[in-house]
């Protein structure tokens, strides 16, 4: 049921961000990262390594922590950082720890980036001048909470009831990949729904940037 600020439960109007019930918010990790390409850089195959943190006794009593497991891999299994989070990750959505979009702490996060042939600097200014952050992302609630030039940035979304964090990688002079991550939302739908909406909106941002430099 919509309420008197135009937000509901299946959608916010202001942001044109739709939620049709579909939770299906993305691929789980197993389905990214082939069990082949897994075993080539660990060793192990996915459910190589499920048995390992199985008879580790991962899933408990007591029942470990992300972290707590991550290290059991890098520490006890040689596993590199990048690869014990995925495995992390993987073993913990495969146990149903976790659902894919929501963060190790329970929380729902949605995330998307995208590489614009544009200065980092040039791309923090889309966030933070309002007359330009309108250009490609109209009829949102954005209150800026810091910032780094040419870095990164936070800030409140919608009053306060989400917010976002942006990361800049530059990719040489004119080249940056913009990360996006979207935090405190409600739901699996929500993820989904945002997934989506900063794909679009990030398009846009790289359409109009490269369009129109300075």
């Amino acid at each position: 049921m919509s309420s008197s600020t135009g937000k509901s439960r299946t959608g916010n109007s202001r942001t044109g961000v739709s939620r049709t019930g579909d939770s299906r918010t993305g691929k789980k990790i197993t389905e990214k990262l082939s069990a082949a390409a897994l075993a080539e850089s660990t060793g192990n195959d996915w459910l190589g390594w499920f048995a390992v943190l199985d008879r580790w006794g991962a899933v408990g009593p007591p029942r470990r922590s992300h972290t707590e497991i991550a290290r059991h891999l890098r520490e006890e299994h040689g596993v590199n950082g990048w690869h014990a989070q995925s495995i992390t990750v993987g073993y913990e959505q495969e146990r149903g720890l976790r659902e894919v979009g929501q963060s190790c702490a329970g929380t729902w996060e949605a995330s998307a980036s995208k590489t614009v042939d544009a200065p980092a600097e040039r791309i923090t200014e889309a966030f933070t001048d309002e007359s330009l952050r309108h250009r490609w992302l109209p009829d949102t609630d954005v209150t800026i909470r810091t910032h780094r030039p040419g870095k990164s940035l936070t800030a409140d979304w919608d009053d306060g009831s989400s917010r976002i964090s942006v990361y800049l990688t530059a990719k040489g002079p004119e080249k940056t990949t913009v990360g996006i991550g979207h935090h405190k939302l409600d739901d699996a739908d929500a993820v989904a729904a945002y997934k989506e909406y900063w794909r679009e909106r990030l398009a846009e941002l790289k359409v109009l940037l490269e369009r129109h430099p300075g």
